[in-house]
């Protein structure tokens, strides 16, 4: 018999869906291939010596990599974190902001050439997870981002003209369960930027991949108390109208699209059965595919909460989003091509969105960015394909040579899409394009208003 404290063993938990998926992942392989780019970019010549600056570079890359990793910073608590990236930049003797855009962890450092331009935003992440550390790979994150941004200053620096326009650094705090780049949007970080780009460490090469919008809902209910045997009449069951908040979210789920994601937990409840429970609390997240599908789904559950209170007598306070909403990544197609063509130079080849299924999707602030200026979120590869983020597992292969070396080709993919975009007329146009095309900007503050 095992003992009075032992844990109790839960039941098997079945990998056929995850296997199920990877086969059919696998065989999508075969055959899918990203279109790439029609448009030319910056001159040959000039890559090729942006390339020779990234493997330079490279070295004090992985120095931030490993250095953010073993010493992990959760959100808006990235002192250490920020400090690094800044001292790295003025070991190049060149400038950067630390506590700018109204938080004290974020960076900015910029680069204006001699010729008027585009101004394109390079972002970096290093926030981590509790327990986990860097277990989503922001460490890699910020490596690629300081790369591209130090290439493309050692490549001014060797010769002005080759960098025409402006280039931006943006260190991001906060990216894990809230939403950095949203507040430091509203303080203007992105004002006057044409398009803003970054990579995420992932488990497979994907030019564009599903990132889903989230919002955060907490719902209180207030009863009465009232001895639960002698008078329980004379209660109203606080516990209960959780419960059927719980349960009708569980049913909700069956008609909703297969994208969308809720869940929730009930964070209290009371304290004894003798007593009916006066106060009960739920934190949720709400998630869906579309701006648009968010607000319903967010209309839907509002509706359900109160219809709960409404159901046993209780009083409700519905809060939304103590932290800025994520909206889904609105990915700009014209520029990703231009960081699949970098990426093909260095030896790999970005899938295309659909390869890997869009069930498997995740929520990120850069959302915010890409519905207010065009943007580009791909992945890369720095993990078998079967191994989830936010696991001790990603972690450690978020300080892998294979870390190390996604860290140089996504700095170089990185760096060439923005050189290609300042020096190419006819991309920047049709990046611009696109984006209007598919709806322009939003005021993303009152859009759940």
């Amino acid at each position: 018999m095992p003992a009075d404290d032992a844990v109790p063993a839960h039941s098997p938990i079945s990998t056929a869906y995850l296997d199920e998926l990877a086969a059919a992942t696998a065989l999508a392989e075969r055959t899918a291939r990203h279109p790439g780019s029609a448009f030319d970019g910056a001159p040959a010549d000039l890559r090729q010596r942006l390339e020779q600056h990234v493997e330079a570079g490279q070295a004090q890359m992985v120095e931030l990599l490993q250095d953010l990793a073993a010493h992990p910073e959760t959100a808006f608590e990235e002192h250490r974190s920020s400090r690094a990236i800044v001292d790295a930049i003025a070991s190049r003797g060149l400038p950067a902001e630390l506590g700018v855009h109204g938080l004290d962890t974020a960076v900015r450092a910029e680069l204006t050439g001699p010729a008027p331009g585009p101004t394109i935003a390079i972002l970096a992440e290093y926030d981590a997870l509790p327990v986990v550390g860097h277990g989503c790979g922001h460490n890699v994150i910020a490596a690629m981002g300081l790369g591209a941004y130090l290439a493309l200053a050692e490549l001014a620096r060797e010769d002005p003209a080759a960098v025409p326009g402006r280039v931006v650094l943006l260190g991001t705090p906060a990216e894990e369960g809230h939403s950095g780049k949203e507040h430091m949007a509203r303080r203007g970080a992105f004002d006057g930027i044409d398009a803003a780009v970054m990579a995420h460490p992932y488990g497979h090469d994907l030019a564009d991949q599903a990132w889903l919008g989230r919002r955060t809902l907490t719902v209180e209910y207030h009863g009465h108390t009232a001895h639960a045997s002698a008078q329980p009449f004379m209660g109203r069951n606080a516990l209960d109208a959780a419960n059927l908040l719980y349960q009708g979210i569980g049913l909700l789920r069956q008609q909703t699209p297969p994208s969308d994601r809720i869940h929730a937990v009930i964070r209290e409840g009371g304290d004894r059965p003798s007593v009916i429970p006066d106060l009960a609390r739920l934190d949720l997240y709400v998630r869906s595919l579309a701006p648009a599908t968010l607000r319903d789904l967010s209309r839907r559950v509002e509706d359900a909460a109160r219809g709960a209170a409404l159901m046993t007598g209780c009083g409700v306070r519905v809060l939304w989003d103590e932290q800025p909403p994520s909206l889904p990544v609105r990915t700009n197609e014209a520029l990703t091509g231009r960081w699949v063509e970098a990426q093909r130079r260095r030896g790999r080849d970005p899938l295309p969105r659909g390869v890997v299924s869009e069930t498997l999707a995740a929520s990120t602030d850069f959302g915010n960015v890409s519905f207010r200026l065009p943007g580009i979120h791909p992945v890369i590869r720095i993990a078998p394909g079967d191994v989830a983020l936010h696991t001790r597992e990603f972690a450690r292969h978020a300080v892998s040579d294979a870390a190390a070396a996604a860290a140089a080709d996504g700095a170089y993919g990185l760096a060439a899409a923005v050189l290609d975009a300042l020096h190419d007329r006819a991309l920047m146009d049709a990046v611009t394009a696109e984006f209007e095309a598919a709806g322009g900007a939003i005021d993303v503050p009152s859009y759940f208003d």
